[in-house]
């Protein structure tokens, strides 16, 4: 573990690098997206830090269009591969993308998920200013899940009471044995909750599950 984030690798070139190995171990939507996702629907979704594009699939079921954005040019390449062997290209796009300035219109998006990406964002001020973006794009009335790695997840040596979380890096192994570092800040759910209130969202709720800080929110 570090409090030091500018001794961490780039999020973008850390997952071209683990791309499609990462892609592979990413298959099922989490259940709390589908969970979030029951009962909701909109014409135009988004899919902030989208990955291989496990999330695009389910939204594109609630959506007339989808957009999935990620820092990651191969990532996005994955996500592509994915929509056209599944069967759902047709209604999704893909952007490249930084989370704390998304290219993408004010109030454009009905329903948002931005999941597992927040926690790759360094220093705060960008996890916030991200946050704030996700506000920005939502359309009036609308509503996003966010989530990130939490110190309520067994595997950290760390109390989900603490005031405030930190920053280490995670590695992911190759097949031949190689480990790449991946920047984590690991929040604590009252940080979580402090974030959220310090962006232009507005928390309808907050909770813990699995090991990960969940929020519904939607723009003040």
């Amino acid at each position: 573990m570090t409090d030091d984030s500018s001794s961490a690798p780039d999020a973008a070139a850390t997952y071209d690098r683990i791309a499609e190995h990462f892609s592979q171990t990413r298959e099922y939507a989490w259940p709390e997206v589908e969970s979030f996702l029951d009962g909701r629907e909109g014409a135009v979704a988004l899919d902030i830090g989208c990955g291989n594009g496990r999330h695009c699939a389910p939204l594109a079921d609630r959506a007339r269009r989808v957009v999935g954005v990620d820092v990651s040019g191969g990532l996005l390449r994955e996500a592509r591969a994915r929509a056209v062997e599944r069967g759902y290209a047709a209604g999704v796009s893909f952007a490249r993308g930084d989370a704390a300035a998304l290219p993408v219109a004010d109030d454009a998006a009905d329903l948002a998920v931005y999941v597992a990406a927040l926690h790759h964002l360094r220093p705060r001020e960008r996890r916030v200013a991200s946050l704030s973006e996700v506000a920005r794009v939502l359309a009036p009335g609308s509503r996003a899940l966010v989530s990130a790695w939490s110190t309520a997840h067994d595997r950290f040596d760390a109390s989900a009471d603490a005031d405030v979380g930190f920053d280490t890096e995670v590695d992911w192994t190759l097949p031949g044995g190689e480990t790449v570092p991946r920047f984590y800040h690991i929040y604590a759910p009252a940080e979580f909750d402090a974030d959220l209130a310090a962006s232009d969202l507005r928390v309808v709720e907050s909770t813990v599950s699995s090991g990960n800080c969940y929020a519904v929110v939607a723009p003040e």
